[in-house]
């Protein structure tokens, strides 16, 4: 099944992204990457997506908590639909983030097995979930 709108992956390991986007694209979603949080909110200004899959820490001083805020006030619609990916998921602040925020996490490094308990986060619609390959620990 194709979806109507992108998913924003905002993730600057090129590993990360490619394993993302293949999952996705294998359960019919189409895919725009980018690679810090200013690329996000430069594309997240104009464009129309989905949902969002966003790593938490992402270079050039935008984080993926800060696009979250951005989105809540900017873009509320797109707030509910974001999924966060770490490595650093007991860190302190991490976790007041992801309270904060509300919003699921993947755990790195991420695994191929079922992840749908997430899915409705990415657009919505219970009845579109992400892929079963994506999945981390948390």
């Amino acid at each position: 099944m194709k979806h109507p709108a992108p998913v924003l992956v905002i993730e600057d390991e090129p590993s990360v992204t490619a394993f993302i986007r293949s999952a996705l694209e294998r359960s019919g979603y189409s895919v725009v990457a980018a690679h810090s949080g200013a690329d996000a909110l430069r594309l997240l200004h104009a464009g129309v997506f989905s949902g969002i899959i966003s790593d938490m820490r992402t270079p050039g001083g935008i984080s993926g908590a800060d696009v979250h805020a951005w989105l809540a006030q900017h873009r509320p619609e797109l707030a509910a639909r974001v999924i966060f990916v770490t490595g650093d998921i007991a860190n302190d602040e991490t976790r007041r983030l992801l309270a904060s925020t509300g919003a699921p996490c993947i755990e790195k490094p991420l695994q191929a097995s079922s992840s749908e308990r997430r899915s409705p986060r990415l657009d919505g619609r219970h009845e579109r979930p992400i892929p079963p390959s994506l999945s981390g620990g948390g």
